[in-house]
């Protein structure tokens, strides 16, 4: 037992010894959550802009607005998420560095961090429109309450609630300029059906951590096998949406075609290959990839 503790001790040092409380902070808010988050507000604000006829340069302060408003309310959130998790994330590698767990922030601390990101992101979001507010706080409440503090660690089905959150972002940014459409709740579904292989595939990569944290993400409690074949399904379920967007060109439509072919073809590869784990990493780096492209594809596809 002296052991173990003085490893935990050692190990506490090295941590405090190689962060610093810009990285804690960082790590707080979970900056890459936020980052992959402002692409996708940032895109449905530059289409809404476009499909409406409106400059960017004359909405600049709307721009600016949406996407401060749109980062805190997203820190917040993760914020609060670490908040809520503390009591699990000493268990899993990722997470078990954060400054929750090393103690290098108080729970007080972070809660009144996350509320009072939320509180002034909502209020700059307001400055655009009431309809974005409204639909960040949806975002809020269902990252917060129906995925961290009910879904996560009682059902599967987690990963698709938690979904609901990271598809808001483009409508966010979208009704920041102008009224819902279809193209809108298009980018609402890409984003929507993009998550569960996305974070499927990182569950089966931390599969063991998710077990000992009791936390049960489709891998654990079904295993792979069942695991491949929902991300496949997901994965087939994006090939008709670039078609919805047809307005954007026949150029993007075959690039998002041929993006959405590679993923099918690798997720259809798992049927045969033998380390899941392998190809759960490559699922992965090509989810990530694939929404930046994605996205890419469509604000250069809509410049004018």
């Amino acid at each position: 037992m002296a052991n173990t503790r003085g490893e935990i001790t050692i190990q506490s040092h090295k941590i405090e010894n190689t962060t610093t409380i810009w990285k804690d902070f960082l790590s707080l808010i979970k900056i890459g959550i936020v980052n992959s988050n402002l692409i996708t507000t940032f895109t449905g604000l530059w289409l809404a802009l476009y499909f409406s006829g409106e400059s960017f340069l004359h909405n600049i302060d709307k721009v600016l607005f949406t996407l401060s408003g749109s980062a805190l309310i997203i820190a917040g959130s993760c914020a609060i998420n670490n908040f809520y998790d503390r009591d699990i994330d000493h268990i899993m590698e990722r997470t078990k560095s954060r400054p929750t767990v090393t103690g290098r922030v108080t729970p007080l601390q972070v809660v009144l961090l996350g509320l009072g990101f939320l509180f002034v992101g909502t209020f700059l979001l307001v400055m655009t429109s009431i309809t974005a507010a409204v639909i960040g706080l949806i975002g809020v409440f269902s990252y917060v309450v129906l995925y961290t503090m009910w879904t996560k660690r009682h059902y599967t089905i987690n990963t698709v609630v938690g979904s609901i959150s990271g598809a808001v972002p483009p409508l966010i940014g979208w009704t920041a300029i102008t009224d819902l459409s279809t193209v809108a709740w298009v980018l609402f579904l890409i984003m929507f059906v993009w998550q569960p292989p996305h974070f499927l595939a990182l569950a089966m990569k931390r599969c063991e951590e998710y077990r000992e944290a009791k936390i049960p993400m489709l891998p654990v409690v079904h295993g792979f096998a069942i695991t491949k074949r929902q991300i496949m399904i997901w994965v087939a379920c994006l090939l008709p949406l670039p078609f919805y967007l047809y307005s954007l060109g026949i150029g993007f439509i075959v690039l998002a075609t041929l993006l959405n072919i590679g993923w099918l073809i690798l997720a259809l590869a798992g049927i045969k290959m033998k380390d899941d784990l392998k190809w759960a990493k490559w699922m992965f780096v090509y989810s990530l990839n694939y929404l930046t492209i994605l996205f890419s594809l469509m604000v250069i596809f809509a410049i004018q």
